[in-house]
């Protein structure tokens, strides 16, 4: 046991990322049946479509799950009342304030976790009364602070932060990088990527395809001006690139977006208009695996580093 696997009674330290058009109850409870903890992500689904999916995920899994919510999403209310109508006892905010909901969800009985891109994110969070954060360098494929700051680096800055525990995100897929991030003062890792690319992920097979053909240097961090996320280098990301060349405002950037461009690219296939989010660490993800297997070479490896690191001395 350590804080994460007390916080939220699960076996491994391991959380699944909220990730649009990615995380549905499919791929939520399978983590959480393989012992971990899978979150539904909210982000990319209409208030009725959440509720289908939290009730599908009960009847789905025995043990505990979460759903992810980006707050700065249209809906955001509604969503909110369906988490505390239909008992959900965990919530990853992110993108917002978390003072904002946070008091609203703790009354009612629930665990709620904010994601930072900072130490000054970290302690407002705490502040507000989070039970844990994930601290996310900017390696990762979603919301990613504009600092750039890398996971190596802002975890231990956030450790002697905060006193809450702390969940590690950006550039983790493996059991190595989980050894390193706890090592650095995580109490447990998010990976999104690598479950992006797992069977049971609601993301066309083009997408998942797509993820483990990605090689280093094949995605960039962009679209700072309205929410950073990391592209996969594909014809919407050049016609970007292309804009950028004429020094866009935030509303001709908002224009090329358009709507719906990442639902076209990781829900839809489309792989050349679409927009397709996914972390750096993607170059190290060669196959689709079902979420039993991930969870078990994850902690396969990490025990045999950890067995390992006692070989080391100076």
């Amino acid at each position: 046991m350590n804080r994460i696997t007390e916080l939220f009674t699960i076996q491994y330290p391991i959380i699944q990322g909220g990730m649009i058009w990615n995380s549905g109850y499919k791929l939520a409870s399978a983590v959480s049946n393989a012992g971990g903890l899978g979150l539904i992500g909210a982000g990319s689904m209409y208030p009725e479509v959440l509720r289908d999916h939290i009730q599908k995920c009960k009847k789905a899994t025995s043990k505990p799950f979460g759903v992810n919510v980006p707050m700065l999403y249209p809906n955001i209310e509604e969503i909110i009342s369906i988490i505390i109508e239909e008992g959900v006892k965990i919530v990853f905010t992110s993108a917002g304030n978390p003072k904002t909901w946070t008091s609203l969800l703790k009354e009612n009985g629930i665990i709620v976790v904010h994601v930072v891109s900072s130490s000054k994110f970290a302690l407002k969070a705490q502040e507000a009364g989070v039970d844990a954060v994930v601290a996310e360098g900017f390696e990762a494929g979603g919301h990613n602070g504009r600092e750039e700051t890398t996971t190596l680096t802002l975890i231990p800055m956030v450790k002697r932060n905060i006193n809450i525990p702390l969940i590690a995100a950006g550039g983790i897929a493996t059991g190595k990088g989980m050894m390193a991030a706890m090592v650095l003062g995580a109490d447990g890792v998010q990976m999104g990527s690598r479950f992006a690319a797992s069977i049971e992920s609601s993301s066309h097979e083009n997408f998942k395809k797509t993820i483990v053909g990605v090689e280093e240097g094949d995605t960039q961090l962009t679209l700072k001006e309205l929410a950073p996320v990391r592209l996969i280098k594909n014809k919407f990301y050049h016609d970007l690139q292309n804009l950028y060349a004429q020094c866009p405002t935030p509303e001709e950037l908002k224009t090329l977006l358009g709507r719906a461009r990442a639902k076209k690219g990781m829900f839809e296939g489309d792989l050349i208009e679409g927009e397709l989010e996914i972390g750096q660490i993607a170059g190290l993800i060669d196959e689709i695996q079902p979420v039993q297997q991930i969870i078990e070479e994850i902690i396969s490896e990490f025990n045999d580093v950890k067995e390992g690191l006692n070989s080391f001395r100076f």
